[in-house]
């Protein structure tokens, strides 16, 4: 995988200050001793290639991984605005970090087979990048497969990865080794288009996955009722579950199913869920800390069946695109779930101004709020949010077309807002964008598509010091001159376009 370091961007600083050890690191990494970097047969050093990976240095001696295709070396392009800066804060970050052992290091085989160096260097690649980095010799795999690398990404199988070809056999299959899945500490997992039988395979020849997996994804599957409660059954530890675009399994596979252990729980696009789903969710798992539900069929009498067992444990709650749910749904929120911190009602679109005011009068620790595409809510809903939040850390507003630069004002007084999404919010203009400029808290913001912004009133935006993004996609106002302008003056900001 290819880092894309430009080429035309200098470092902040020199890291080496005598000659790189570019050359006795591929002499070491070629002919180093047993056991320290012995490389792979059939694999190249890891400085000469490693499966069409090789390491080539950019203009500050540094050596960085780009890929080989064929015989023509695919050489690194200068980037623009926000992707650049971002790529080169990393590659800057590695050089701060790695600087002690650069100037140290004597010869080339010190670096490629210190644990210690390396543990720090390969934090700064990505999974993907970290997979090939463990095919180059058994000392970098060792060193790969630490859980520490791992812990927090998912690895994601769709049914043709169980399944591998034996030799010399037209038919025949076996299932795919999974050992490496215990050697990295693998917490999670995501099964694509799999069946019941196929997660009874996973479960047979991944045993350690009864113990070691917490948290199980199922996506565009189709597993059924029986499959779903031998799978909760099997894998005793499974405290997070996502089933989404599962069509077979019913709302009665549910109840005999869920295990109390569950503390997060997602579902969308499910044909067969509906409020008796919700009724499950509510009865048995009386530990549900997050819930997620994207269903077009539940109403209003949903929110209804959660108890006082759930209002001291829930604290996250995501309803996306439920378009039967009315301002009764936030009633019933407010009365049953009041200890909230994350509240989406993303979609909800009949939702009004009334509801928000339930939500701002009742769940003053809220510190994220989503009403994205609910097309009834004006600027008397911003109004308040802004009075009766207080610790509103997270606002996302888009496509809420009826919000102007009145909302706007409301918004400039909230001094915990550190996320704005305002994405396609078609009335905001400048002089509704210029009451953001005293809102010095702001880390992201997503102007994406407002149509009546321009280059004058966006230029403002270079007072909000603490900016670490800011989206400007499909914005008619973005221009080459004006990202040159942000660059100059919010240099740790990424501007997307």
């Amino acid at each position: 995988m290819e880092l894309d370091i430009p080429t035309n961007v200098q470092p902040s600083g020199q890291i080496l200050t005598k000659p790189s050890p570019i050359d006795e690191m591929a002499a070491a990494a070629s002919s180093s001793s047993a056991g320290a970097a012995t490389t792979t047969a059939n694999r190249k050093s890891p400085i000469n290639g490693v499966n069409g990976i090789h390491l080539s240095p950019n203009n500050a001696g540094v050596c960085v991984p780009s890929v080989r295709r064929g015989s023509r070396e695919k050489e690194s392009k200068p980037l623009e605005n926000g992707i650049a800066s971002r790529r080169q804060q990393r590659f800057d970050a590695i050089h701060q970090n790695l600087q002690q052992y650069l100037y140290t290091a004597k010869t080339g085989p010190q670096l490629l087979t210190d644990d210690k160096f390396l543990n720090r260097l390969f934090f700064y690649f990505w999974p993907c990048e970290r997979c090939l980095l463990a095919q180059v010799c058994r000392k970098w795999k060792a060193v790969v497969y630490q859980s520490k690398f791992w812990r927090e990404f998912t690895p994601i199988l769709h049914r043709r990865d169980l399944y591998e070809p034996i030799p010399n056999t037209d038919e025949e299959k076996k299932f795919t080794d999974l050992s490496s899945f215990q050697q990295k500490g693998t917490e999670s997992v995501c099964l694509v288009s799999v069946s019941d039988l196929d997660i009874c395979e996973f479960i047979d020849n991944y045993p350690q996955s009864k113990k070691c997996i917490k948290a199980i994804s199922l996506k565009r599957s189709t597993v059924t009722d029986a499959g779903l409660e031998v799978m909760l059954e099997q894998l005793s530890a499974v405290n997070k579950l996502e089933l989404s675009g599962c069509n077979d399994f019913t709302e009665a596979g549910l109840w005999s199913s869920l295990n109390p252990r569950i503390t997060s729980l997602s579902i969308s696009d499910c044909i067969n869920v509906g409020d008796d789903s919700v009724a499950a969710i509510a009865q048995r798992l009386p530990l549900l800390h997050e819930l997620n539900l994207q269903a077009y069929h539940v109403t209003d009498n949903v929110m209804s069946y959660f108890t006082s067992k759930q209002s001291c444990t829930m604290s996250v709650l995501r309803l996306r695109s439920c378009w039967e749910i009315t301002n009764h749904a936030i009633l019933n929120i407010v009365h049953t779930l009041p200890h909230l911190t994350t509240l989406s009602l993303s979609g909800c679109s009949k939702i009004t101004d009334d509801g928000v005011e339930l939500i701002a009068e009742n769940m003053h620790i809220l510190k994220s709020l989503d009403l994205s595409w609910c097309p009834r809510i004006t600027d008397a809903s911003l109004e308040y949010i802004a009075c009766d939040l207080p610790k509103l850390e997270e606002l996302i507003l888009d496509r809420c077309v009826r919000i102007t630069d009145t909302g706007m004002g409301f918004l400039s007084t909230m001094s915990c807002i550190k996320t704005l999404y305002l994405r396609w919010c078609c009335q905001v203009q400048d002089f509704g964008l210029q009451h953001l400029y005293s809102m010095r808290s702001l880390q992201v913001l997503s102007l994406a598509g407002c149509p009546l912004l321009t280059s004058a009133g966006l230029s403002g935006l270079v007072q909000l010091r603490n900016l670490e993004e800011l989206e400007l996609t499909n914005c008619p106002g973005s221009s080459p001159e004006l990202i040159q302008y942000f660059s100059l003056h919010l240099p740790k900001s990424v501007v997307i376009q």
